[in-house]
């Protein structure tokens, strides 16, 4: 167990917490989770930049970063869904798009392929990330900055569905073949 593997483990830890805080009746409960989101989403910068700039990447650290990723953005868009703050339709693409893009992505993998994060993937993570921070801190602390988030959701929407399409367009003929 290496430092970068620990961050990774420690994001995975702290889900509950956020979804403890999200949902309760807290005074400040949105910049409790605002606090406790941002941690975590530094420790996904923190774990990466760690692993390769120490030479410490490995092969759990590699499956299990981005489970801990999809935990941490999934369960807090549910509670958003939860809180009535995001519509379930939205979150149902975001996380239907994780879904096929880590089955797709485990398919090429079984097959000798890897699949590595494109622009547009990236794009995703980090208009994820943002968007839920600013969702989370809510009206009540951006005032007529939250605009701001509904138009990150649509960024998010919008770059999973094309960075989905971008996935299967540039390895679905190899991912797909019977011969692979």
């Amino acid at each position: 167990m290496n430092i970068p593997n620990s961050l990774t483990l420690l994001r995975i830890l702290v889900i509950p917490m956020l979804v403890f805080v999200l949902v309760s009746s807290l005074n400040g409960k949105e910049l409790i989770a605002f606090v406790i989101f941002l941690l975590a989403a530094i420790t996904d910068m923190l774990d990466g930049f760690w692993a390769r700039r120490k030479k410490q990447i490995t092969v759990f650290g590699q499956l299990l970063d981005p489970i801990a990723d999809k935990l941490l953005i999934t369960s807090a868009f549910i509670c958003l869904v939860e809180l009535g703050v995001v519509s379930a339709w939205i979150v149902v693409i975001i996380i239907g798009r994780e879904i096929a893009v880590t089955g797709f992505r485990a398919l090429a993998s079984s097959k000798g392929i890897t699949i590595p994060a494109s622009i547009l993937g990236k794009i995703k993570m980090n208009s994820e990330t943002i968007t839920v921070l600013l969702l989370i801190l809510g009206e009540k602390h951006l005032g007529p900055y939250y605009i701001l988030s509904h138009i990150g959701l649509w960024v998010v929407v919008f770059s999973a569905i094309i960075s989905a399409i971008e996935y299967y367009l540039k390895y679905g003929s190899k991912v797909l073949s019977e011969d692979s």
